[in-house]
């Protein structure tokens, strides 16, 4: 098993917006990851004004939150640039993270990528994930924090927050 600071949690769209409408991103760091942006990623958060935008682009940049370029970020800025529709704009995130961790997997010390997603078509779905990398909902994620750290009981009202926002299911360890 990896150290700590050799794993790399990168979070998709969802869990990101999830957690920045229950003021609750800084959960992200509680088990001792590295977390990292892809550009893609970061772009899907921050493109439009919504009630979540401008917090995220805040959070990554206090944080100094490493951005990783990627081919597919790119390609989409430069589709952008070039003032032609993008050609797809769904999923694009996940390629991007796919990517990322395609490249950990190919570093001399490869590093363990944990890629943190909300979408539940994700999960059905196949989504090449390399020996060295690992995916993981929001859901479940935010669970095992809290039978590790406790971190529900400090923020009671993190679980009223979640559903509030609409985005996160009930977890049978948050219905104290």
């Amino acid at each position: 098993m990896a150290s700590p600071a050799e794993i790399v949690l990168l979070p998709d769209a969802g869990p990101l917006i999830t957690l920045a409408y229950a003021d609750a991103l800084d959960l992200l760091f509680k088990p001792g990851w590295s977390v990292a942006l892809v550009d893609m990623v970061l772009h899907e958060v921050t493109r439009n004004q919504t009630p979540t935008s401008e917090k995220l682009a805040l959070w990554a940049q206090n944080h100094k939150l490493p951005l990783l370029p990627t081919r597919v970020g790119r390609m989409h800025q430069q589709q952008l640039s070039a003032d032609t529709v993008a050609q797809r704009k769904s999923n694009l995130g996940e390629l991007a993270i796919q990517e990322a961790m395609n490249d950990f997997a190919l570093e001399r010390s490869p590093k363990t990528g944990v890629f943190l997603f909300e979408d539940h078509k994700i999960a059905r779905a196949s989504f090449l994930v390399p020996d060295n990398c690992r995916k993981i909902s929001t859901r479940p994620f935010c669970c095992s924090l809290n039978k590790k750290g406790g971190w529900y009981r400090q923020r009671k009202s993190n679980a009223r927050r979640y559903r509030r926002a609409g985005h996160f299911p009930a977890c049978g360890s948050l219905r104290r």
